[in-house]
């Protein structure tokens, strides 16, 4: 299978080939073709297996191949959960974009709002955005929306874990009932499928992986040791196996500080990145580790998903996530496009029940082991005055109010079972 048999301009072929691609990835071979055709579709697919391009590339040809306005309006809208997952689309379409005659731009929070309104006055076809930024534009007449044919939510099932679900109501209320739609999730909750019946129309049922599973070369191991030696062992960990580039996450803004410094006062350069921190501060976190002038990256969930990171090595959960999904985005930022990566959790006598969950959700029992001078300590009697963390659950979003407007039918499969409505 190649680009050019999926119906590819030579335009987009181009650009493809520039960038070095040669052989589409299942979810691109699946979603290609169907957005070509003009279909609506939901899709699943792990993170790092090339689905930006899978709607970027068919997106932009559609829009090559329509009625050109003597002057660019938004005709594609792409929602993101995240300022960072923004800007790598952004990047993405406007290198796929090199041949053709459109013209993009990002909006996110916490920058500047000016460039980008200046960059929306002088006329866009392709906008990515968060929906809080894409919001106060509107708000402010800077971006209408009234032309829109195409609509991209990407990562559906974080924007509706972040609480996102009431201002993509609003911005759909602000577009063209007339439209193709693209939802892409790397997992299907009950809730995300409640929400792709309140916004698809018709759609075909993609799924590139089996739901909520893990890359394949993906090593997952857990260490079990005592949280207050888990510092010391990541320490440890990081410097004799000589790792340079490791992400690390922990489940809490602060604990992200206190690591970092504890890292650092180690020996180990280290930066973090979380909400509380200034998209300046992020952006540079996050470029100084793509170059390796970082060694170690420490993050919230907030960098689960979007951080394109190319043949990242290793990933630790010096905490486990309190939702069993958020374990499946994290894992991901490592084993991606092919490569092999390892994901290694440091886990503490309070997260036994989380592994049962993760695993749970996985369908496998992960590898657990004890390192030499490690040993656990901890009894149930040290962690019964900690706050009770409650049971493993997958996060609740509120429950969209749409009707149904279709069912949904698997890729060269027929008669997918009807979604249940709550």
């Amino acid at each position: 299978m190649s680009f050019k048999s999926l119906g590819l301009s030579e335009s987009l072929l181009h650009a493809v080939n520039k960038k070095g691609y040669s052989t589409p990835s299942p979810i691109q071979e699946k979603a290609i073709p169907l957005i070509l055709q003009g279909k609506d579709i939901l899709a699943s697919a792990q993170t790092g297996t090339g689905k930006t391009a899978g709607f970027a590339l068919p997106m932009l040809q559609l829009l090559a191949e329509g009625r050109q306005q003597s002057r660019p309006v938004v005709r594609a809208l792409i929602l993101t959960p995240t300022r960072e997952l923004a800007a790598q689309v952004h990047e993405d379409v406007h290198t796929y974009s090199e041949f053709l005659h459109l013209r993009s731009a990002v909006i996110f929070g916490g920058v500047n709002a000016n460039p980008q309104i200046r960059a929306l006055r002088n006329g866009v076809d392709i906008l990515v955005a968060t929906p809080g930024r894409l919001l106060d534009l509107y708000n402010q007449k800077a971006v209408s929306l009234a032309k829109v044919e195409i609509l991209v939510l990407d990562e559906a099932d974080r924007m509706l874990d972040m609480g996102f679900l009431r201002d993509i109501k609003k911005i759909l209320a602000l577009v063209p009932e007339k439209r193709q739609n693209l939802l892409f999730s790397a997992t299907f909750s009950r809730e995300i499928k409640q929400l792709a019946n309140g916004i698809l129309n018709h759609p075909v049922l993609v799924e590139a992986t089996p739901e909520n599973t893990t890359a394949e070369k993906v090593d997952q191991k857990i260490y079990r040791v005592d949280k207050s030696k888990k510092a010391q062992l990541i320490t440890k960990l990081i410097a004799e196996g000589d790792w340079q580039q490791v992400l690390v996450f922990t489940r809490t803004k602060h604990g992200a500080n206190k690591l970092g410094k504890i890292l650092t006062k180690n020996g180990l350069t280290a930066a973090e990145i979380h909400g509380n921190k200034s998209q300046g501060a992020r952006t540079k976190a996050l470029a100084g580790f793509k170059k390796g002038t970082v060694r170690v990256l420490v993050a919230t969930d907030i960098a689960a998903r979007g951080l394109d990171i190319p043949l990242l090595p290793h990933v630790i959960n010096y905490e486990l996530p309190n939702v069993p999904e958020d374990y499946v985005h994290r894992i991901g930022r490592t084993g991606r496009a092919g490569a092999s990566g390892e994901a290694i959790s440091l886990v503490s006598l309070d997260e036994i029940e989380y592994v049962k969950g993760i695993e749970k959700l996985l369908g496998l029992k992960l590898d657990s082991e004890v390192l030499s001078g490690f040993e656990p300590t901890e009894t149930a009697a040290d962690i019964k005055k900690e706050p009770k963390k409650g049971s493993f659950q997958r996060s609740q979003s509120s429950k969209p109010r749409d009707s149904n407007k279709g069912n949904f039918r698997r890729s060269n499969r027929s008669n997918s079972s009807r979604n249940r409505s709550n």
